[in-house]
């Protein structure tokens, strides 16, 4: 049996690419043992990602997927590879779920097996549950949050996250041939196409866009019920992630969709003082 095992380079690639971002603050914060647990998640994340992502034949990508699936399967048989030592210490420590290891794995052999192109709501929906709420669901444990909340948020901020992820990508995610706003996004819109290029590029877009704005904006709005309602210590981490995704949200919908589009980004003094109001609560 091959087993998937990331070399040093590529966690250390990983973890210069957190760097300066949102989860990136809103993992110092953290103590030591959830920080280094979170930094773990995020790195088994970025190396199956960046499988999907790669230029390699798709029969390759698939077959580097299912290398890890073996590979976590090795994990919880006690048979981690040295490599992935501190993620098997992750684990054990918050009593991670398998099946979220797989559901991430999941979403990523969607972008592997083809170019998503304007997906159903269903079918967009399951892919934001396996890249994103499952991402979440391993992270609420290490939070300790209390596991029904801990679900619901996990389902409603992954899905808000990735749904914002998908609004500010859409210019990179057309350059390779991937659309995924839903088809329910395009049709009242009045596209028939699904070519990405075109979509983009048509004066439609920005209802399309709005349709899924709204939909993430109420994935914010039941993230803050619930964040709002547990106890602030355990939650540090989430809220700075949401408000960072809430503001990028909210620039991407006041600058429009027209072409050409700048790319949005919140500011690196913005994600310091979110997460400097955050650290102590």
């Amino acid at each position: 049996m091959t087993l998937a095992v990331p070399e040093s380079g590529e966690r250390a690639g990983a973890a210069k690419r957190a760097g300066g971002s949102s989860f990136y603050l809103a993992m110092r914060i953290l103590g030591r043992e959830q920080r280094e647990a979170m930094f773990e998640i995020y790195s088994f994340c970025r190396e199956v990602d960046d499988i999907a992502d790669s230029d390699a034949p798709r029969p390759s990508r698939l077959a580097r997927l299912a290398q890890w699936r073996q590979t976590i399967d090795a994990l919880y048989g006690g048979r981690a590879p040295a490599a992935l030592a501190g993620l098997a210490r992750a684990i054990e420590r918050f009593a991670l779920n398998k099946a979220d290891f797989l559901a991430v794995i999941d979403g990523m052999e969607m972008d592997a097996a083809e170019d998503i192109r304007a997906p159903a709501l269903a079918r967009l929906d399951l892919y934001c549950d396996r890249v994103a709420s499952a991402v979440g669901r391993l992270s609420v444990r290490v939070f300790g949050m209390d596991a029904h909340d801990g679900l619901k948020l996990a389902h409603h901020l992954g899905r808000a996250l990735q749904l914002t992820n998908i609004l500010r990508d859409l210019d990179e995610d057309a350059g390779v041939g991937r659309l995924y706003l839903p088809l329910e996004a395009l049709r009242p819109a009045g596209l028939e196409t699904t070519d990405p290029q075109t979509v983009l590029a048509s004066p439609a877009l920005g209802p399309a866009c709005a349709f899924v704005a709204d939909l993430a904006h109420g994935h914010f709005v039941a993230a803050d019920a619930i964040m709002a309602r547990s106890p602030r210590r355990v939650v540090r981490a989430p809220r700075i992630m949401a408000e960072a995704y809430r503001r990028l949200l909210d620039d991407m919908v006041a600058r429009g969709w027209s072409a050409p589009r700048r790319r949005v980004r919140v500011s690196r003094s913005h994600l310091i003082w979110t997460a400097l109001r955050h650290a102590f609560a």
